[in-house]
């Protein structure tokens, strides 16, 4: 196990200001880290994507947990594949390797489902990771991050560095990108019936048929799980964090519009893509090794994601 100690150690947390990295944070804090001990630096502060800023971010710390990513939904996906695949393959390794040579104690990557075979078996294993392809929209993705698990796995393996990997299927919650360009499938329906709604508007067009099945995390157990890997495993393979329940697309979204209180009718635009056809993670690796187990009930944590956007609307 690693010798690591929150109230002491000094802690690198990439994308700290983000959606995940704000409960990751919160998360640190609770569990005995100070302030002081974390440094959360920006993109503007600190480009990891040029490899100097990777070692100078991670000089003198004890634990990295990397959160930082170029991520969206499966329009931004389509828009963006090159950028999305750069940006994340070149920060992850600079970090990596920038870590190792500063002999740092312990390091964590965030993965993602989206690293999952487009026909995985459900529930996804972790050992059914190399079984396929991954979905299309989504693989420059899930690749640039599925090559991180290569790096680290190759660095125990030659250089004995301590590096894990988590895979938390899709996240909600308050503070969500609500943006509609890159927003994921929760935020881009509560945008939709939210705005409807007040528009008095009598029909809200979803994309795809509805047939696809998605799992989701609500994001304070998110950071939770990644907090107790970063304590409690040392293991070369990867551990998923997950709800455990899957729900399709044409069950969500007439939920969401009941619980935003949109009464009208949902039309299904079947010309734009569903994405993975189904989604849901085997959950068992991760509460036999560090008894992670998710918390909140998910139609109580889409009330809560509501309930912030209301109170806060992002254009």
């Amino acid at each position: 196990m690693s010798s690591l100690n929150l109230k002491t150690n000094k802690i690198l947390l990439t994308g700290g200001h983000g959606f995940l990295g704000t409960k990751v944070y919160n998360e640190l804090l609770k569990q005995g880290a100070t302030r002081k001990n974390i440094y959360r630096p920006t993109m503007k502060e600190l480009d990891l994507r040029v490899a100097e800023n990777a070692k100078r971010a991670v000089k003198n710390q004890d634990l990295v947990i990397h959160l930082a990513a170029n991520v969206g939904g499966i329009g931004y996906n389509q828009t963006n594949p090159g950028q999305i695949f750069y940006d994340n393959a070149i920060m992850g390794i600079n970090l990596i390797e920038a870590a190792r040579l500063a002999e740092v104690k312990k390091f964590v990557q965030v993965g993602t489902v989206c690293a999952y075979p487009k026909f995985a078996p459900v529930p996804f294993k972790e050992k059914d990771l190399w079984l396929g392809y991954p979905e299309e929209t989504n693989a420059p993705y899930g690749l640039s991050k599925k090559m991180l698990l290569v790096q680290l796995q190759a660095y125990r393996q030659e250089y004995d560095f301590n590096g894990i990997y988590v895979i938390p299927v899709n996240l909600y919650g308050p503070g969500d990108n609500f943006k509609e360009q890159s927003s994921h499938v929760i935020p881009a329906l509560i945008k939709k019936f939210v705005e409807a709604k007040e528009a008095g508007k009598k029909e809200v067009e979803v994309w795809g048929t509805g047939k696809a099945s998605r799992e989701f995390l609500y994001v304070e157990d998110a950071a939770r799980g990644i907090v107790l890997a970063a304590l409690k495993y040392d293991k070369p393979e990867p551990v998923n964090l997950g709800s455990a329940n899957e729900i399709k697309i044409k069950e969500l979204a007439p939920l969401i519009a009941k619980l935003t209180g949109f009464t009208g009718k949902i039309v299904w635009d079947k010309t734009k893509p569903d994405g993975q056809p189904r989604r849901k993670l085997d959950v068992t690796r991760a509460k036999k090794e560090f008894g992670f187990v998710s918390k909140v009930n998910f139609e109580m944590g889409l009330k809560k994601t509501i309930e912030w956007y209301e109170n806060r609307k992002i254009d």
